[in-house]
């Protein structure tokens, strides 16, 4: 690989903000729950963070070809020291706008961090690399949900053991430390294209980058759809699981989905004829979308038997998590694969402007139908149908991708 030494170093930075986005996440739904907050509140407050990253990602991706991906991400650890110290300022005083209003902060802040981080790689790896591209990709992408699934449990070590305002602290401290090593050991303008950038420039030309936005758009729609809100309150209310126990069977799963993806290299080679330096094209992709409509049919099948709904629902995750992962791997592999190494800011920034759409369109479906349908197993089940449906939608989405990818 090409600048093996700045790859780390925006790796490290990376890993180390996403370690505090977990924490942070666990830390106010801790905290907040222990004010008395219901967990359909709790829920809600997350809906600026999804909001805020579909802006951030469409303008970040402009700013980071502007003027290139150090001041990009600088400005996503800053905004999260930002946060994280108001948060510790305002401890005896919080309320929902105020918190939702940080979580919004920490939404653009992760997502400037992370279309930095994912861009980084096309300047890193070669360009007939692919299965090269493939790995760095997958690694990246999946020691991110890792470690973000680990720092749930890091915000409940520290809220126990140094409080809310102790916590906020030592995250404020290690995220200006991790900003100011950064910055002084990155180049001064990674990213930064050779070529006038426009606001004309926010939607990539290329057909490929659309299509595959819009199969992102519905993939991370489907997953929210039940996993933000119906999931969680169902374990709780329905299940009669502690809350304890549903935060760390949340942070499992994405500790376990981290790991699958971080392999999705080496699985995909053994699965793909396209194996070596050989690019892995739409088609695969297509295949593993059609593979989740599986896990999410069992489930639905599941919740109407007599069979206990925790046994549906954990074995359900568990393949659900395994084959999403792959899905996920490979769709951050194409974007960057995709993209030009002038315009990459730009068009990994509107893809992942269409992954946090997604991602607030499932928040609010999940909210909606889980009250709509009544809580209990007829709420979950309307969330795991619509989940179903947007896999339909995401996979139909994969047709017109792979004729983009015709010449």
């Amino acid at each position: 690989m090409r600048n093996v030494r700045d790859y780390a170093i925006i790796t490290a930075t990376y890993w180390v903000f996403t370690l505090s986005d977990g924490a942070l996440r666990m830390l106010v739904l801790l905290h907040l729950h222990e004010q008395g907050f219901s967990p359909l509140s709790l829920a809600m407050l997350f809906v600026l963070y999804e909001f805020f990253g579909m802006v951030t990602n469409l303008f970040g991706g402009w700013l980071g070809a502007k003027h290139g991906l150090k001041m990009t991400l600088g400005a996503g650890l800053l905004l999260q020291v930002l946060a994280c110290s108001l948060l510790a300022l305002w401890e005896s005083n919080l309320t929902v706008p105020l918190v939702m209003g940080m979580q919004g902060l920490s939404g653009i802040a992760k997502d400037l961090t992370k279309m930095s981080s994912k861009s980084y790689i096309k300047m890193v790896v070669p360009e007939n690399d692919q299965a090269g591209l493939l790995k760095w990709v997958a690694i990246l992408t999946g020691s991110k949900n890792t470690l973000k699934g680990a720092g749930f449990f890091v915000g409940g070590f520290l809220l126990t053991t140094v409080g809310f305002f102790g916590s906020c602290l030592c995250m404020a401290l290690a995220l200006a430390a991790t900003w100011a090593a950064s910055t002084l050991a990155l180049p001064k303008a990674p990213g930064k294209s050779r070529t006038s950038v426009t606001l004309k420039s926010l939607v990539p030309a290329d057909k490929r980058l659309q299509w595959l936005s819009a199969a992102r758009l519905f993939l991370f729609g489907s997953r929210d759809a039940w996993f933000v809100v119906g999931l969680p309150i169902f374990l709780s209310a329905s299940a009669g699981w502690s809350h304890e126990a549903v935060g760390g069977f949340l942070a499992s799963w994405i500790i376990g989905y981290g790991m699958v993806q971080a392999s999705a290299g080496a699985l995909l080679s053994r699965f793909s004829s396209s194996a070596g330096k050989q690019p892995i094209w739409a088609g695969p992709l297509a295949r593993w979308k059609i593979s989740l409509l599986i896990p999410l049919g069992g489930i639905l099948a599941g919740l109407q038997t007599s069979v206990s709904p925790t046994i549906v629902l954990v074995g359900g995750l568990i393949v659900f998590a395994i084959i999403f992962a792959m899905n996920s791997a490979l769709h951050s592999y194409l974007v960057v694969a995709y993209s030009k190494e002038d315009t990459v800011a730009l068009d990994v920034g509107f893809y992942y402007m269409s992954n946090a759409a997604g991602r607030l369109l499932g928040t609010l479906l999940s909210g909606a139908l889980f009250g709509w349908a009544g809580q209990g197993t007829a709420g979950l089940t309307a969330c795991v149908a619509a989940s179903f449906f947007m896999v339909v939608l995401s996979s139909v989405l994969c047709i017109p991708l792979q004729e983009a990818e015709t010449p």
